[in-house]
């Protein structure tokens, strides 16, 4: 019988319920309005571990961040403070698995075998038995990654120097990621609790390594990561920062949390990779026409990345095809390549490209943004919320749904009518309240590329 590490803290830092944690990771992932598509995803994430009804959307914050790395993560190494009990190094659990209300997440037993011989790696059960700082990281990972495996560290007495070796050890590629769970201070009142956390937030975003335990419980952990990061030079980025006063607490005594991205690259050039899904697209096409062309850049890794597209095709100034997905589900060079072919041969508004059109389309691409609902009181706030020319809408009522992209704004620039168009696209009523519809909102990185001939 494999042994599994069960869930502690259920119901008391996180819902213990399945469907209502799901909800609830759901919702805090869909309050981070960040609203730009994304390219490759972090090595690191620096994340709080409190309830998340204190900590939890700064910690979503950062969980957004890994969308692109679904089917690419297959290890997340974790490393947390004890808060129970007392550890020298770095403490493995014996089980096999931990379990959350969604599921289990199996150790890495290779990973553990590339452990052997670090005096610092320890075992201990007792260490992590009850132990949030790690637990609560799960259930945003579950949702993220889908499938991976986890090599959990409860981190206690350690140089960080010992830390440092551990991460050295386990870095891997792209495959792995790192996360390091630690509040900020703990307990002063709230101009003060800002004061200090402000002060610890510039020196981890400078790759300090001598934070102490009052400016972060997770310092041990925080300390050795970041020696890494900066030898590494690695680019870090701050997602959010607050305390408990701003979320769900009293303004007397605080807990301040913040919320970082590392990346082990510089960001990817955005008309570099434009001109690249273009020609993944006039390739695709072109191969089914019988214009076999090897698909450009196929290398690159950040193709690798789970990502939704649109492919457009325009003849003679007039639409010739449009097909896409809204939810990043295949790799984005697969996805470009699959709607170009979709657009111009399955599109059931026309009928195949043939070969002598294909020279005279123009093509674009649109990658797409993770869509984020809407929350709104009416349908005075919901224009209000909306960005003519910018945004996205996807909506869904009644079991039936519909997109528009940010594109159709310039033949429907009014937005009441914007949202009647869309409205009639998705088969809803027209006598619909909008109250009772879900909106959804997106934004897309657009190119295009001129006919051939």
């Amino acid at each position: 019988m494999a042994t599994v590490r069960p869930a502690a803290v259920a119901g008391m830092f996180y819902p213990g319920n399945p469907r209502e944690l799901a909800l609830e990771v759901e919702d805090l992932l869909g309050g981070v309005e960040r609203l730009e598509p994304q390219f490759g995803h972090p090595k690191a994430l620096i994340v709080p571990h409190a309830g998340y009804i204190y900590s939890g959307p700064v910690a979503a914050a950062a969980y957004d961040e890994l969308a692109p790395a679904r089917g690419i993560v297959k290890r997340v190494v974790l490393l947390g403070p004890v808060h129970r009990v007392a550890v020298r190094g770095l403490a493995l659990p014996a089980c096999e698995s931990f379990e959350t209300p969604l599921g289990r997440v199996p150790l890495d037993a290779g990973a553990l075998r590339e452990l052997e011989g670090l005096p610092q790696v320890v075992r201990s059960d007792a260490a992590h038995a009850q132990e949030h700082s790690l637990e609560v990281q799960l259930p945003f990972l579950q949702r993220m990654l889908g499938t991976f495996a986890l090599v959990p560290f409860a981190v206690g007495t350690s140089s960080v120097d010992e830390v440092a070796a551990v991460i050295e050890r386990l870095w891997g590629g792209a495959e792995t990621l790192f996360v390091i769970s630690t509040d900020l201070s703990h307990y002063h009142p709230y101009e003060e609790a800002r004061r200090i956390d402000r002060g610890t937030v510039t020196r981890i975003a400078s790759f300090a390594t001598d934070i102490d335990h009052e400016e972060a419980c997770g310092a041990t952990p925080l300390n050795g990561f970041l020696k890494v990061a900066r030898a590494r030079n690695l680019n870090i980025r701050l997602l959010a920062a607050c305390n408990s006063g701003d979320t769900a607490g009293g303004k007397g005594q605080v807990v301040g949390y913040s919320a970082f991205a590392l990346y082990e690259s510089a960001p990817v050039a955005k008309d570099a990779a434009g001109s690249t899904l273009v020609s993944i697209a006039r390739a695709a096409i072109g191969g089914e026409l019988g214009a076999a062309a090897p698909l450009p850049s196929a290398g690159a890794p950040w193709l690798a990345q789970a990502g939704a597209t649109f492919v457009t095709l325009m003849l003679a100034g007039k639409l010739r095809g449009c097909m896409g997905s809204l939810r990043a589900e295949r790799p984005l060079g697969d996805d470009v390549a699959e709607n170009a072919r979709a657009a111009a041969f399955r599109d059931p508004r026309f009928t195949k490209l043939s070969a002598p059109e294909w020279p005279r389309c123009q093509v674009e691409v649109s990658l797409l943004s993770a869509p984020k609902p809407i929350r709104f009181a009416d349908e005075a706030d919901l224009l209000a919320q909306i960005r003519a020319g910018e945004d996205g809408l996807i909506l869904e009522a009644e079991g039936k749904h519909a997109p528009f992209l940010p594109q159709v704004w310039e033949g429907l620039p009014d937005k009441r009518q914007f949202l009647q168009e869309l409205q009639r696209k998705a088969g809803i009523p027209a006598d619909t309240r909008l109250a009772r519809c879900k909106l959804s909102r997106y934004r897309v990185f657009k190119w295009k590329q001129d006919p051939l001939h």
